[in-house]
């Protein structure tokens, strides 16, 4: 009797009772910084990235369905310093009226150097927007990643913390992990040739200095002249470490490994993670690969 009784009173409850509670809907620029909203979100958010893996945020489009998801969302967060110049446009066109998130909000942007004639084409003018590349700047992400996330959804605010607590305790182990594999390589041997300017921050933390071509970036062609000069420059600085970028071109630097006699040394991962299954499907992945690619190549030099 006891058992009819409970069946009974279960079916009088609604069905929507049983079902799982709704995940916040958020968005993300691109999918480096969706990998950090999704690590701090965790089950109880479900994450929408504009730009995917192995594509470019700099030269963008948004298309009718990125604007859906927009409005879809509660909470939308970006990188700022200028990365996603297409953002402001794609949320007015939306009508967004949620909360919007600068993820870098805290931290002190690094200022790019301007050679003689270098043009940056890019919407952040001369700051250098790829924050990320600091594992040190990716902890004050992480952290106002977590305080959005606790403000739109109050009630699972200390899932949001705890999640936040252990991502950043992998990435100050990260910090010293790369630390301690750069320091295998003699200071003067610390030069890498990249496609375009896009680890300065990463520079700064480790020692390294990074070359790329004079006044390029992901959406220009190098001149006769761009190429000459860097060729120079390779032979001078007598570097051996040359990559290329999984959102640019390869063409320009296999060109310069061509003129200066050096081979193309590996891929690099700058602006957007790989698709799943690649090397650098999540950020973690993403910068061991390279701080690994970068040591085996820097060897050569």
């Amino acid at each position: 009797m006891l058992r009819k009784l409970m069946i009974a009173l279960a079916l009088l409850v609604p069905l929507a009772s049983w079902a799982a509670p709704a995940k916040l809907p958020v968005v993300a620029s691109f999918s480096i910084l969706g990998d950090l909203v999704a690590e701090v979100g965790g089950d109880k958010v479900e994450v929408v990235t504009l730009v995917g893996p192995d594509q470019d945020a700099h030269v963008f489009q948004p298309a009718p369905r990125d604007a859906q998801a927009i409005i879809k969302a509660r909470v939308v967060f970006l990188n700022g310093l200028g990365f996603e110049g297409w953002m402001p446009r794609l949320i007015k066109a939306a009508g967004f009226k949620g909360m919007q998130v600068v993820a870098s909000t805290g931290i002190k942007p690094r200022q790019m150097a301007e050679e003689a004639g270098d043009v940056h084409e890019h919407d952040h003018g001369n700051i250098d927007p790829h924050a990320w590349q600091d594992p040190v700047n990716v902890q004050r992400y992480v952290a106002n990643i977590a305080v959005a996330l606790a403000k739109a959804d109050p009630a699972n605010a200390a899932y949001y913390q705890q999640h936040a607590a252990a991502y950043t305790q992998q990435l100050v182990a990260l910090e010293g992990w790369a630390r301690q594999q750069v320091a295998t390589i003699a200071a003067g041997k610390r030069k890498v040739i990249t496609s375009h300017d896009a680890f300065g921050y990463c520079a700064a933390r480790f020692g390294i200095t990074f070359l790329a071509p004079q006044g390029m970036n992901t959406d220009a062609e190098a001149s006769a002249r761009d190429v000459a000069l860097l060729v120079q420059q390779i032979r001078r600085e007598q570097v051996k470490a040359v990559f290329v970028e999984n959102i640019t071109n390869p063409k320009l630097l296999q060109q310069l490994a061509r003129e200066a006699k050096i081979s193309v040394g590996g891929e690099l991962y700058s602006d957007a993670l790989s698709k799943a299954g690649g090397p650098a499907a999540s950020y973690l992945a993403m910068y061991r690969y390279n701080i690994s690619t970068l040591v085996a190549g820097m060897k050569q030099n």
